[in-house]
């Protein structure tokens, strides 16, 4: 199957680390077998519930079980009780989630944490929340970790066993207790944790793109024949699961996803094409500062490529089921409606609230349960206009990046996502990379990978596989860059 445009020359003018590498064109597109730019890949064949469309998404929507699943929890009525273990409980979504947990304590119970190495902070979430594990990235952060609670005088009753390492990651996200995992963890780091989670029969609040990018094939089989709910928790896919609610089977048409536009969003393709020119310093400054959403700085320089909206295409595909034909991007710099979706009668619902995190974290552990909450109500007279407007797609090549990936399927949106991880984190490293070379890097590895594209049948160990060759692949061609030992880049 080749989906990837046709072999193109990318042209590097390697320069200094100050100055990064500067293309005096961008030539980044996808091209069709005539050669004609295909500057119309993204829209919509709005062709409802036909072809492309998967029958078992990974959310619980677009059946006739899932609605009744959905009636089974809502009887159940507001005065819940659910254990919580978190993911990356140190990072933004960690924080936020934390937040909600704190303000609803008859209704969640923290009973595991991991996070990276900020043994400080975990300290500090460890003596308010009391959870049974604790587990940091490092043996070094873990031992931090228990000095800081001894010099708290933290009891020893209230003393939770201390891991660290994927082990420790493992064992947060499997702790016997927890009735739901949030994965707030940023990269394919999360893929693991979360099937291992699965199987025990843990319901999944999604917070990690990742899973379903990386390893949507591999994810969605174990969902269904573990019957487990998997919730959405970014902004973008809690708003699409909050509008599908009472949608009947077969009702959906077409999903549209609202983006920010990035840190890039008011600035034309040449501007910022000059920009990357005559000033990577301020691109490198710029690309990193959301102008909306206070977000990790991987996400954050995935908001200025508008890879993370491609990355959100392929991961709508997977937990609604709708066709890559059927998903549309409209910028909305107001990030007020989260997103939207079309019925098959062409009404579109949308969900709208201010740009808070924690609206789509709480909904994504209390679903179907509605909580009130201690926040600053949506006051639409205050907004007073809404704006919207289509992604320039050659300002944005990424986008088209994620569609081919998507459409391409199998082992691809791992290789994707890889690439992207790893050229996201060259780029904030300030070691040479320039901006527009992102997408060069990762077109070129989807281009090197097409001969070993794997559809059916695709393994963890497959995907696990392909996302270390993607990782090294952009590492190799970087270097080869940095030294000069290579000009262009052949996709």
């Amino acid at each position: 199957m080749k989906v990837i445009g046709s072999a193109l020359l990318l042209l590097l003018a390697g320069t200094n680390g100050a100055s990064a590498f500067v293309p005096s064109t961008f030539k980044t597109q996808q091209y069709n077998s005539n050669g004609q730019i295909k500057l119309n890949m993204i829209q919509s064949g709005s062709k409802g519930t036909g072809e492309g469309w998967l029958k078992t998404p990974a959310a619980p929507v677009n059946s006739a079980a899932s609605a009744k699943k959905t009636l089974e929890e809502a009887l159940k009525g507001a005065s819940f009780k659910k254990n919580i273990s978190l993911l990356g409980s140190t990072g933004s979504i960690g924080t936020q989630t934390l937040d909600f947990v704190e303000a609803c304590p008859d209704n969640f119970e923290v009973d595991a944490l991991s996070a990276g190495n900020n043994a400080e902070l975990m300290c500090e979430q460890v003596m308010k929340f009391k959870p049974k594990i604790a587990s940091l990235s490092t043996e070094a952060a873990a031992n931090e970790l228990k000095e800081r609670l001894s010099a708290a005088g933290c009891a020893k009753s209230d003393m939770p066993e201390i891991m660290f390492g994927d082990e420790g990651i493992v064992a947060c996200a499997t702790v016997d207790t927890a009735d739901t995992v949030v994965t707030g963890i940023v990269g394919a780091a999360g893929l693991l944790p979360t099937i291992e989670a699965i199987k025990l029969g843990k319901d999944i609040a999604l917070a990690n793109k990742e899973t379903l990018i990386s390893g949507g094939p591999v994810i969605l089989p174990l969902v269904e024949k573990h019957g487990i709910n998997m919730l959405p928790a970014d902004s973008e896919h809690s708003a699409i699961f909050q509008c599908l609610q009472g949608v009947p089977e077969g009702g959906l048409r077409r999903v549209i996803l609202t983006a920010s536009g990035g840190a890039f969003r008011d600035f034309s393709k040449d501007e910022l094409f000059k920009l990357c020119e005559e000033d990577p310093r301020a691109v490198q400054a710029k690309a990193t500062t959301h102008p909306n959403w206070d977000m990790g700085a991987k996400i954050t320089l995935d908001s200025a490529t508008m890879m993370n909206k491609g990355l959100e295409v392929i991961e709508a595909h997977y937990l609604f089921g709708a066709s890559y034909d059927d998903i549309d991007i409209v910028i909305h710099p107001q990030s007020i409606v989260h997103s939207m979706v079309e019925t098959q009668d062409t009404s579109c619902i949308a969900q709208l609230g201010w740009a808070d995190m924690r609206l789509p974290l709480v909904y994504s552990v209390s679903w179907p349960h509605r909580l009130k909450m201690p926040y600053k109500p949506l006051d639409l007279a205050e907004l007073a206009t809404l704006t919207f407007s289509k992604p320039d797609v050659a300002k944005y090549p990424c986008i088209g990046l994620a569609y081919d990936a998507g459409r391409a399927g199998g082992t691809m949106t791992a290789v994707l996502n890889a690439a992207n991880e790893a050229a996201n984190e060259k780029f904030r490293a300030d070691e040479g990379l320039g901006f527009l070379d992102i997408p060069k890097l990762i077109e070129s590895a989807m281009e090197a990978h097409k001969d070993d594209l794997k559809i059916e049948g695709v393994t963890l160990d497959d995907i696990l596989s392909c996302d270390a060759w993607a990782r090294n692949y952009v590492e190799n061609k970087f270097d080869s860059l940095i030294k000069g030992e290579e000009k262009t880049l052949i996709v």
